[in-house]
């Protein structure tokens, strides 16, 4: 009985060592593994140098007293105040070009009738034919018809509306810079301005003005002798032919040439033309003091 109960507790004995032994050799892991290591001394320092770009202030090429058409947020008022600032210009030009062109057909018509001109009248007209390239080996009469197509006036809306859309209603770098409202190009070493986005090897610059009439003149000097506008001067013709009003929408189809955009531009300066009416007329007290002049 009692080797029974002898093997009885062996056994158990056993079992319970079976049972607890594996646990007995294992070793419980670290929650956190700590390095240590050595850390030398920052001796030598980084130094980041901060580039800034200085913008670079254009001066004008001018002594002109430029409205800040920029500053002005009110539409209207920027629109109105922009064109009675080149308005001016444009009428004077206008005029100019009136009374040369009623001489020539004061001319014409006693050259037709047989009868000769002045010297003053010749000199008048040389001068003309000169700064019109109207070729010198034509008959008088020929000259003087050549002339008659060359010298005319452009509609005052029609300059205008070309003024604000190649100036951005006089807020572009060439207009604040060079009084340049029409985008007119010039091919002399510093007859004006480097465009920026000009490609390798051009030459052109775009032009600078002293003065506002200057820039009027020389975009008048462009349409009226310029070979591009060809077609321009033949449709004003045809309106004097017909005894027909110098249209400023008729007339801008004959600017397709003015610029790389062609057919868009036209239709631009068109859109312009209509939608700009009510800036065309003078204010009330411009009128005022024209008739008191």
């Amino acid at each position: 009985m009692k080797i029974m109960l002898f093997v009885r507790f062996v056994a158990c004995f056993s079992l319970v060592i079976a049972v607890v032994a594996p646990f007995t050799f294992l070793v419980p892991k670290p929650l956190i593994t700590i390095v240590e290591v050595a850390v030398e001394p920052v001796t030598d320092k980084v130094v980041v140098q901060v580039v800034e770009k200085v913008k670079v202030i254009e001066k004008p090429l001018h002594q002109v007293n430029l409205p800040d058409f920029a500053a002005i947020y009110d539409i209207p008022t920027k629109k109105r105040q922009f064109f009675d600032f080149v308005r001016p210009a444009i009428e004077a030009k206008n005029n100019e070009l009136a009374e040369d062109r009623s001489k020539l057909e004061h001319w014409h018509e006693q050259i037709s009738l047989g009868l000769g001109l002045t010297v003053e009248e010749q000199t008048s007209l040389q001068t003309l034919i000169k700064a019109y390239r109207i070729n010198k080996e034509a008959s008088t009469l020929q000259q003087i018809n050549d002339l008659l197509i060359r010298v005319d006036i452009i509609p005052t809306s029609l300059v205008l509306v070309q003024a604000a859309n190649e100036s951005a209603w006089g807020t572009s770098r060439f207009a604040r810079i060079g009084l340049n409202f029409f985008g007119i190009w010039c091919y002399r070493t510093g007859c004006g301005m480097v465009p920026g986005g000009r490609n390798t090897g051009a030459k052109h610059e775009v032009a600078a003005f002293q003065s506002v009439d200057a820039a009027v003149s020389g975009y008048f000097n462009n349409i009226n002798k310029h070979n591009a506008y060809h077609v321009f001067r033949t449709i004003r013709a045809e309106l004097r032919a017909q005894d027909q009003a110098l249209d400023a929408e008729i007339l801008a189809t004959g600017l397709l040439p003015y610029s790389e955009r062609g057919v868009q531009y036209v239709l631009d300066i068109t859109d312009m033309l209509r939608h700009n009416q009510r800036y065309f007329v003078k204010p009330a007290s411009q009128q005022q003091t024209a008739s008191a002049d």
